[in-house]
C-alpha cells in the first residue's frame, strides 16, 4: 500500500482526493470516499444551512476524516468558513482566490487548509500562510482553471515548496496516478470520474453527457478577459456563451453574468442544453459507472503494479 505525507498526516489509507463539485459534492458522495480510504470533500457553495447538514449526513455515514471545499468568491464564504471550525471539519480545499483572512483561525481551531493552486508563486504563499499542503491543479481539469497544465505545473511546485503537493488536471486511473507520483506528487484529486460513481446524486442526465464523452468534447469559456476560464461539455449553453463572449459589445462583467446559475440548472435540475456540464478532459475515459470504493480500488491497485512494474517498459 502506497504511504506519503498526506496518507500519513490525514490518517486516510489512499492518497486520494475528491474534488470539491460545486452543487455536486455532497455529503453520500463524501463519505463514499472517505469511507473508501480516500478524502470526500463536500462543496460549501449552496449556503450554510446546506453544509451544516451534508456535515451532518457524511458524519452518520463514516467516521473517517472529510473535508469541505470553500470557493472563497461565494457569497456565503465568511459563514461556511466559521461552519468549518464549528463542525470541527478536519480538512478544507479552497479555489477562487487566497484564503489568506481565513487561514489564522483555521490553523488555530486544528484544520489542515490544503488550497487549490495553478502557479508557483500562489504555492510558495500559502505554504509561508501555513497550509498543510497544496493541491497543483492543470488546466485539464473541469470546472474554472488556470493556464498551466498539470504535467507543466505539477514539477514546478514541488520543486518550490517543502510541503506536499497534490496533483490534480486530467486523473482517472491509475496511469494518471503514477505519472503523478513521478512528477513528484504525494496524493491525488480527482473529480471527473467520480461523477459518473454510483454514490454521486448529480443529475443522471448530466452522468449521461459524461459517458457520452469522447476526447474531444470539452470546451473552455471565459478566457476572453482572462480570471474566469472554465471547462465543459460541448453544448448548446457553451456554443452560445462563445459566440457572446467575443461579441463586439462583451465586456468582463456582462461575460461573468452569462454564467451565473448555469452549472445548478445543470447538476441539480439536469437542463444539460441550457446549463453548464463541467468535466474534465477525462471525460472520453469515463465510460461506466461504478461505486465508489470499486473506483478507488481499481486506480490504487493499478497505480501500485504500473510503479512496480515500470521496467517492463524501461530497461
Amino acid at each position: 500500500m502506497l504511504s506519503t505525507r498526506i496518507t500519513e498526516g490525514l490518517g486516510l489509507r489512499y492518497p486520494v482526493f475528491q474534488g470539491g463539485m460545486a452543487w455536486i459534492a455532497d455529503g453520500k458522495l463524501a463519505a463514499a470516499v472517505s469511507e473508501a480510504g480516500g478524502l470526500g470533500i463536500i462543496s460549501a457553495m449552496a449556503g450554510g444551512d446546506y453544509l451544516r447538514g451534508q456535515i451532518k449526513i457524511a458524519r452518520e455515514l463514516t467516521d473517517r476524516p472529510i473535508g469541505v471545499n470553500l470557493m472563497l468568491q461565494s457569497p456565503t464564504a465568511e459563514e461556511a468558513a466559521q461552519i468549518i471550525i464549528d463542525e470541527k471539519v478536519e480538512v478544507v480545499t479552497t479555489g477562487a482566490g487566497m484564503p489568506t483572512k481565513f487561514m489564522p483561525a483555521w490553523l488555530e481551531a486544528g484544520v489542515k487548509v490544503i488550497p487549490v493552486v495553478a502557479s508557483v508563486a500562489m504555492a510558495v504563499r500559502m505554504e509561508k500562510l501555513g497550509a498543510f499542503a497544496v493541491v497543483a491543479e492543470g488546466q485539464e481539469s473541469g470546472g474554472h482553471i488556470g493556464e498551466l497544465t498539470t504535467i507543466a505545473l505539477v514539477p514546478q511546485v514541488v520543486d518550490a515548496v517543502s510541503i506536499p503537493v497534490i496533483a490534480a488536471g486530467g486523473i482517472a486511473d491509475g496511469r494518471g496516478t503514477a505519472a503523478s507520483f513521478m512528477l513528484g506528487a504525494e496524493g491525488v484529486q480527482i473529480g471527473t470520474r467520480f461523477l459518473v460513481a454510483e454514490e454521486c446524486g448529480v443529475h443522471e442526465n448530466y452522468k449521461k453527457m459524461v459517458l457520452d464523452a469522447a476526447d474531444t468534447s470539452t470546451v473552455t469559456t471565459g478566457r476572453r478577459f482572462g480570471g474566469n476560464t472554465c471547462r465543459c461539455i460541448k453544448n448548446k449553453f457553451s456554443r452560445e456563451f462563445i459566440v457572446k463572449e467575443y461579441a463586439p459589445d462583451a465586456t468582463p462583467e456582462s461575460v461573468a453574468d452569462l454564467g451565473v446559475g448555469a452549472l445548478r440548472r445543470a447538476a441539480v435540475e439536469g437542463d444539460t442544453k441550457t446549463g453548464c456540464v463541467l468535466a474534465g478532459q477525462i471525460s472520453g475515459m469515463v465510460n461506466r459507472p461504478q461505486p465508489v470504493a470499486e473506483m478507488i480500488e481499481e486506480i490504487m491497485k493499478d497505480t501500485e503494479e504500473l510503479l512496480k512494474g515500470a521496467t517492463k517498459w524501461i530497461k
